[in-house]
């Protein structure tokens, strides 16, 4: 059990902060580095004398190959979420790409899933899948499940869960029909 610095009845924050870590991800960018490493070591050391398409073609793949790795692991490093008045915002990696914002009145309802996993949505990084809605995974645990009003569901992989469907929710009532805004 976590220790909360609030109690359960002390007012939320204006601006809820939130993040998730996977630091495995940090060996398949060190893979994709040392793939780009061998491309320009083909291409500083080699003799030659293969002939110069095989060559360039190894060093292009591994620089390239390299590259992918490096850019898609290090871009679902880690994922942030902001729950601010009007909305919610998720951004993945050290450039906040891909970033998706979500109004809070298109979302209906908000709940805790204590086991989200890569193996569930396919792995990780932003995830799709037609039976189950849309998700941002970078590691396993606890998650925030939005029901939205157009049916879909989204999914963020986010450490303290509780505190931000809390808040999301107090959010959401304070904006429903008949209440002060």
């Amino acid at each position: 059990m976590r220790d909360h610095p609030h109690g359960d009845n002390a007012p939320h924050p204006y601006v809820w902060t939130g993040r998730a870590t996977n630091r495995v991800q940090w060996l398949l960018a060190c893979v994709g580095a040392a793939c780009m490493a061998l491309g320009i070591e083909l291409a500083v050391d080699s003799a030659w004398t293969s002939g110069i398409a095989p060559l360039a073609m190894a060093v292009v793949g591994c620089i390239a190959a390299g590259l992918l790795v490096l850019f898609l692991t290090l871009a679902f490093v880690h994922v942030a979420l902001k729950v601010d008045e009007e909305s919610l915002e998720v951004r993945c990696g050290h450039m906040g790409l891909p970033r998706r914002r979500i109004l809070l009145s298109n979302v209906a309802d908000a709940e805790v899933d204590p086991h989200v996993t890569p193996r569930q949505w396919g792995g990780w990084g932003y995830r799709w899948r037609p039976e189950k809605g849309t998700a941002v995974v970078v590691r396993r645990g606890e998650g925030i499940v939005l029901s939205l009003w157009d049916g879909h569901t989204f999914t963020i992989t986010v450490d303290d869960a509780e505190a931000a469907v809390a808040i999301i929710r107090d959010r959401l009532h304070s904006r429903a029909p008949g209440t002060a805004h």
